[in-house]
């Protein structure tokens, strides 16, 4: 069972009707006014933050933001114990991704677009993400990274990140995240992923 989710069932069942409504009122530039109008508990407002990628487990600012709202310091204590775990929990892949996700947000700046595309980031989620961050382009990158990790799942790996990034051009960009990768393997014992394993994967050739 999902760690992030049982945490917030938790929430949910803790939750009063009146802090319902106070998170409801406070979710108004984030959720459509039809869907709060549906929102009967907890978990029918974390469902639609969830859908809309506004909540993740490796994202819970917003759930902190609404339980500091509140002054529930009783459950942004287990939200801290949830963190504590997760990050003690995290794979090497988590991990990898995390660092190659920074790389991308830093470097590729207005081109984020194409990449998104090229990671089958639907125009539809596109249009979303230019909406909901207007000027903020680094997270406009990182929601579009998000995203696809989501949807890719057992696929979102750094590998299939650089053969995006090549397939778009940005050679210098997936330079960076392989030699981040290869620095990354050398400090963890170099068991993930050796060099050969990386020039049978994605030409580091590629275009000028």
């Amino acid at each position: 069972m999902d760690p992030f989710l049982v945490l917030l069932h938790s929430v949910s069942a803790s939750l009063s009707s009146s802090e319902l409504t106070e998170l409801k009122f406070l979710c108004h530039g984030r959720v459509g006014k039809r869907k709060l109008e549906r929102v009967e508990s907890g978990l029918d407002l974390f469902s639609v933050l969830l859908e809309q990628n506004d909540l993740e487990r490796e994202r819970p600012d917003l759930l902190r933001e609404l339980l500091t709202s509140l002054r529930r310091h009783d459950l942004l204590r287990r939200l801290d114990d949830f963190e504590a775990g997760a990050r003690a929990g995290a794979g090497p892949k988590e991990e990898d991704l995390r660092a190659a996700f920074d790389i991308i947000c830093e470097n590729v700046g207005k081109d984020w677009r194409r990449l998104a595309r090229q990671l089958k980031v639907s125009d539809t989620k596109i249009d979303g993400i230019e909406e909901r961050y207007p000027r903020n382009l680094t997270e406009q990158v990182r929601e579009s990274l998000r995203i696809w990790k989501n949807t890719q799942r057992d696929n979102a790996t750094v590998v299939n990140l650089v053969k995006a990034l090549r397939a778009c051009e940005m050679n210098l960009v997936a330079d960076l995240v392989e030699d981040e990768q290869q620095a990354r393997d050398l400090q963890n014992g170099g068991e993930a992923a050796s060099p050969m394993s990386w020039d049978s994967d994605v030409s580091t050739s590629g275009a000028p």
